[in-house]
């Protein structure tokens, strides 16, 4: 799996390793096959374009995941993967596009390289082609997957949109991670349990963890913005404050008594002014509100590893809890 998280997580069970290590292998190639599948070179080329680039797969394997709670050799479960990474590749075109993106995966982003137009378009090629896949999952899989659609649309919409008057600021972020975030998430380990004919209970149990896990996973990259160096993050710090985005750990901080000059910088929009821009890092991470913002990643990892804990006692659950430990310890 890219970027080694495969390597992080796998179990001592060496039948499970085996069964991931192959399906993930074999995703990929399907993957770029269906991705890349038309007659115009220029809708190939784009539509693999970030495919290619790179990305850590998680939405994939937790499809796989669920299915170890089931049957995992049925066939429409590798079918299931494939189609939620299509919806997430798909929603990364158009994020791009959005928040103007210079980079994804460390190469230019798509609306950089093509425009917007053609950026917009291949994404949808990229719904369609999961949308295609998706035909023989049966209608129980359709049903959840055109749910998380809506919501992941729901929760973009929202994002823009802001709070509405009246409505709470903390809440309302957390409402948009549940759709922007998590939905996807727990469709993949949902939909993993659903094509591999889990019972109910198990199904429900996976959806819980999915939603609480990219919750959590979520909350946790806003602190690394903002807490962790380059070298350990990965990422450039700040890059919310640049595009002006107000996340959970700059909300909580907000609303302290001191936060006058915090309030001052960020309330002029993007911080683009590198003396500014340190000044707003330096006062958000000695706010007592990353502390806040911190014990809410923790209380969604707590819930998801509740909902694991409800599962057969299998490999794959080991797996997911490993999961757990990994989004808890990025932020820590």
């Amino acid at each position: 799996m890219r970027e080694s998280v495969l390597e992080h997580l796998l179990p001592a069970d060496g039948e499970l390793a085996a069964h991931l290590r192959g399906s993930m292998e074999e995703l990929e190639t399907r993957l770029r096959a269906v991705a890349t599948d038309s007659s115009d070179p220029l809708i190939a080329e784009a539509a693999g374009y970030l495919l290619d680039a790179g990305g850590k797969r998680w939405r994939p394997l937790l499809v796989l995941l669920g299915a170890q709670f089931g049957d995992p050799g049925t066939a429409s479960v590798l079918d299931a993967a494939v189609t939620v990474e299509l919806i997430h590749a798909a929603s990364l075109y158009h994020d791009d596009v959005m928040d103007e993106a210079p980079l994804r995966h460390s190469v230019p982003s798509a609306q950089i390289r093509w425009g917007n137009t053609i950026a917009i378009l291949v994404g949808d090629h990229l719904f369609a082609r999961g949308a295609t896949v998706s035909l023989g999952l049966g209608e129980p899989a359709r049903r959840a997957q055109a749910h998380a659609f809506e919501r992941l649309v729901r929760g973009q919409i929202r994002e823009v949109a802001g709070p509405r008057p009246g409505e709470d600021a903390v809440e309302h972020y957390l409402d948009v991670v549940r759709d922007k975030s998590a939905a996807l998430i727990a469709l993949a380990v949902r939909l993993g349990g659903i094509c591999a004919g889990a019972d109910d209970r198990i199904v429900g149990d996976l959806t819980e963890y999915g939603e609480a896990l990219g919750v959590a996973f979520q909350l946790s990259d806003d602190l690394i913005d903002i807490l962790s160096p380059p070298v350990n993050s990965g990422k450039a710090q700040g890059t919310d404050l640049r595009a002006g985005l107000v996340t959970l750990p700059m909300l909580h901080a907000l609303r302290e008594a001191g936060a006058v000059r915090l309030r001052e910088i960020l309330g002029g929009g993007p911080v683009e002014d590198p003396a500014l821009h340190a000044e707003a890092l330096d006062l958000l991470r000695a706010s007592p509100g990353m502390a806040s913002a911190r014990l809410e990643a923790e209380r969604h990892t707590a819930r998801a590893r509740a909902a694991a804990r409800r599962l057969p006692d299998l490999p794959a659950r080991q797996v997911l809890e490993s999961l757990c430990d990994l989004v808890g310890g990025r932020s820590s």
